[in-house]
């Protein structure tokens, strides 16, 4: 591996590896080995082709690349040059994909994507999942082999690096962020540009610059699949953040231990780039020079607080701290340090290769270019989106999502992580972006979208968001150590049948005081799912409190038991699992004693017809 000197030794190594493969004029296949495809035995697939190929004697360029986006389908694999992509491939499958489609150029229509009404779709890009999705912080996902810095360099990567250094002043980097619009996509949204010339701002001092990839939302995998499938883009778009602010003493990509893919590709990117002269000492002849190195997190969510990150890779336990002073004057080890998330970092390159003017014409007038979303829940079609920003939630749910499974009614989205908020049906024709969702109630968080249906219960959806928040709470501050407790509490009292009068108040006035008195954003933002749930499903609250009743029928200590006798099958499961002895035998059928019944739910999970329904208990009369 030679190491490039100039701008233009890497542009000619670009043009001579396109024409290499120009040249080869042999089939390519694509298949997905994310994180996600490899749960569903992508990396199976990947040996079945290298295997069958070898066998039948085919010369063929397998690419193993990261998240294609579709997890519902996978495992994904793409051909060319017929351009077709396939779903759901199994090893067994392999000999006849290269039979009829790579030897005979045969699409085979059951890995094909079939319509509704039957119609079958070959392309990728026309499928329904993709077709309204732009892919920028994407690009290369799935396209690429995240393991060959060639590959990346083939599609561009290194070209904005490169134009940076050779004929942009860091004056100009920062200006053309800051034209661009471009926002921080790890949830607060801050202007990048600002903040790059802030740090910039201290002048004549030592600097840190950090990548923030503590991805720790349940069921958010976006900067998981970036740093996986495209990590060239997050090292391309950092050595360009540093070379605008100067000064940088080291970068720092903060991951998740629990995320091993991605380490490995990051490992990997940056031994690679630093061989070839794209990272580490002058980097192109420029003068320049960037060190990266990798920092593993132990898995708190905290840590995705920018400060208590900082005390992480200092070595202290993650704890965020009152600001002033900002990161910008001090952060890391007391330096002036800038951080932004994976997904800012990756839309750099783009922007300095494209221009300021084409980006900040995709969006909205306050939130510009594209975001990513895992789009996970009670949804046909789950996955990984890219979509502009004004994109409505209903577009995502029902033209990329398809609906609702098993074709139920929709009754909410979970938006901005587990300190996000719950937004109802009525409002789907919301647009996403910062102001939008915040005027809602929520937030654009890092991109998790999780879709719920009627069979969920708003109050318990809001339990399980703030049991996670408050496991999570670092515990410095009271507000939110004590405050998200409390509340905890309360919920958990109400989906047990004890809840109060008073308690939605409680809860209210609770959450707001946590929101105006915590220490960090984790704290401001845990009451969300609680004061959003409130806000749109205060009748479940109620129903919950006052009439001792779950209209979802989710939990089970609410509500009185009753067995349907024309569907009962008198199997005695019910009696068998009953620990109360609530279920007794009359003559020819089967009652349950609400008097002694726990609302355990017991015999409602054994039933193997249906026969037990839930029903809100008659109110009690009151005797003058």
């Amino acid at each position: 591996m030679e190491r490039l000197k100039t701008e233009e030794g890497l542009l000619a190594l670009r043009e001579r590896l396109c024409l290499e493969q120009r040249e080869e004029e042999k089939p390519e296949i694509r298949v997905c080995c994310g994180t996600g495809c490899s749960a569903a035995g992508g990396p199976e697939v990947l040996e079945a082709f290298s295997e069958e190929a070898e066998k039948q004697d085919l010369t063929v360029k397998l690419v193993a690349t990261g998240c294609q986006g579709w997890c519902e389908k996978g495992p994904l694999v793409a051909i060319e040059p017929q351009d077709l992509f396939y779903q759901r491939v199994d090893p067994f499958d392999v000999p006849q994909i290269l039979d009829l489609t790579v030897s005979r150029g045969r699409p085979i229509e059951r890995f094909l994507y079939t319509g509704p009404t039957g119609e079958v779709t070959p392309r990728r890009d026309d499928v329904p999942f993709y077709k309204k999705q732009m892919r920028i912080i994407l690009r290369n996902c799935g396209r690429i082999d995240a393991g060959s810095i060639y590959d990346a360099i083939r599609v561009g990567g290194y070209e904005a690096l490169a134009k940076v250094l050779s004929n942009m002043t860091p004056e100009e980097v920062v200006d053309t962020i800051k034209r661009s619009g471009l926002r921080g996509r790890g949830g607060a949204g801050f202007p990048s540009g600002v903040k790059w010339e802030f740090c910039r701002a201290e002048k004549g001092k030592v600097k840190y610059l950090i990548c923030n990839g503590d991805e720790g939302d349940p069921g958010a995998f976006m900067d998981r699949s970036v740093l996986e499938g495209d990590p060239h883009s997050i090292i391309e778009g950092m050595a360009i953040a540093a070379y605008a602010i100067g000064n940088i003493a080291m970068g720092f990509i903060y991951v998740r231990a629990e995320y091993p893919l991605a380490v490995t590709s990051l490992r990997r990117a940056i031994h690679q780039a630093e061989q070839l002269g794209l990272l580490g000492e002058d980097i192109l002849g420029s003068g320049f020079s960037l060190k990266i190195e990798i920092k593993k997190g132990a898995g708190a969510f905290v840590c995705g607080e920018e400060t208590g990150l900082m005390a992480s890779i200092e070595g202290k336990r993650g704890m965020p701290r009152s600001r002033p002073p900002f990161p910008a004057q001090s952060g890391l080890w007391g330096k002036p340090s800038n951080i932004n998330n994976v997904k800012t970092f990756a839309s750099v390159p783009v922007i300095i290769n494209r221009g300021a003017e084409w980006y900040n014409s995709i969006g909205t007038e306050r939130s510009k270019g594209t975001q990513v979303f895992a789009l996970t829940g009670k949804v046909k079609n789950t996955g990984l989106i890219e979509l502009p920003m004004g994109t409505t939630i209903r577009e995502i749910v029902y033209d990329i999502g398809d609906g609702i499974l098993d074709n139920k009614k929709c009754k909410a989205i979970q938006i901005g992580g587990p300190s996000g908020g719950c937004i109802p049906e009525e409002l789907f024709d919301t647009p996403i972006d910062f102001d939008s969702l915040t005027s809602a109630g929520a937030m654009m968080g890092s991109g998790g979208l999780v879709v719920m249906d009627e069979s969920d219960c708003m109050v318990d959806i809001a339990r399980f968001f703030l049991t996670f928040t408050q496991a999570e709470s670092c515990g410095k501050c009271p507000p939110c150590r004590i405050g998200t407790y409390q509340m905890l509490k309360t919920l958990e009292r109400i989906v047990k049948g004890e809840g109060q009068p008073g308690d939605i108040e409680y809860l209210e006035t609770l959450g707001k005081e946590i929101k105006a008195t915590s220490l960090c954003g984790l704290g401001q933002t845990a009451p969300n799912p609680v004061l959003t749930t409130i806000r749109y499903f205060r009748e479940e609250y109620e129903a919950h409190i006052h009439d001792k009743y779950c209209p979802a029928h989710v939990c089970t200590a609410l509500g009185r038991y009753r067995i349907i006798d024309e569907e009962c099958l008198l199997c005695g499961l019910c009696k068998d699992v009953c620990e109360v002895q609530a279920v007794t035998v009359g003559r020819k059928r089967f009652f349950i004693d609400t008097d002694k019944c726990d609302g355990c739910g017991s015999c409602l999970a054994v039933c193997p017809s249906e026969a037990i329904v839930v029903e809100r208990p008659e109110k009690k009369k009151v005797v003058a």
